[in-house]
């Protein structure tokens, strides 16, 4: 039987169908706060059916979330369009993993799968993930223990802030276009270098300084939307993997069998 995996981010949904250890497909859908159960089971079936897939292909809905208000529709949505249960990680699926915040409750789902992937897939003692989101995260893994991390601003939310409130500062897009820093010429390439390597900046330092900290090498993985872009600018990057969180929920689904 096939799974469907799905993250509920704060910006996007992301939809993953996956077969055994393969993920199969992915879809990306913006995160609408005034959904119902039957419009969000209408797109999800539909998705699926455009892959080849029909409700009766899947046994569960695997589901990591951070916007806690769509969790009953989501599990709504499940019943009714598709016959099964919505599981929830890690409230109704704990992962093997040892969880090592504080308030264990407080990390938020996406950050937990996402470092578990990480964990399943890579052989490092250390490592640290970055994922490019709503808002840029690092999260530290060493052995089998989440240790927490950090939280920062989001480039893309910091761009669109910066462009609200400076009446003279345009919208721009974020494209490499150079893999060292340049003195902007003109407002829209002042921006652009400053927002680029400013962020690299700001990851490689703290990568080094996590690294002080875990008093190893550390792996440096990364993820989320601006990763591919900001990756060839730092200098602590060693990987990218875009389906992070989804191969996360992978593994975790293999813990229901």
């Amino acid at each position: 039987m096939n799974v469907l995996l799905i993250d509920v981010g704060n910006t996007n949904i992301k939809i993953g169908i996956a077969s055994e250890d393969k993920l199969l497909s992915t879809f990306t859908i913006p995160t609408e706060h005034k959904i119902t159960a039957d419009s969000f089971g209408i797109q999800v079936y539909e998705l699926c059916k455009y892959a080849g897939f029909n409700p009766k292909d899947f046994s569960f809905w695997l589901v990591s979330s951070v916007v806690p208000p769509l969790d009953p529709i989501i599990k709504e949505a499940s019943l009714k369009f598709f016959g099964c249960k919505s599981i929830f990680v890690p409230q109704e699926l704990s992962l093997d993993i040892e969880n090592r915040y504080a308030n264990p409750q407080e990390v938020g789902a996406d950050r937990l799968v996402t470092a578990y992937g990480a964990r399943k897939l890579l052989p490092f003692s250390s490592i640290i993930i970055i994922d490019f989101g709503t808002a840029t995260t690092l999260d530290c893994v060493q052995g089998n223990s989440y240790l927490g991390g950090l939280i920062c601003p989001g480039i893309g939310t910091s761009l669109k802030g910066l462009s609200l409130y400076t009446a003279k500062l345009p919208q721009i897009s974020l494209e490499v276009d150079s893999l060292e820093i340049k003195i902007g010429d003109t407002t829209v390439n002042s921006m652009k270098y400053g927002f680029l390597f400013g962020f690299a900046a700001m990851i490689d330092g703290l990568c080094n300084n996590l690294a002080k900290i875990l008093n190893d090498e550390v792996y440096v993985i990364a993820t989320g939307g601006f990763a591919s872009k900001i990756s060839c600018i730092c200098n602590r990057i060693n990987e990218v993997k875009e389906d992070l969180l989804m191969q996360g929920l992978l593994f975790a689904s293999k813990l229901l069998k």
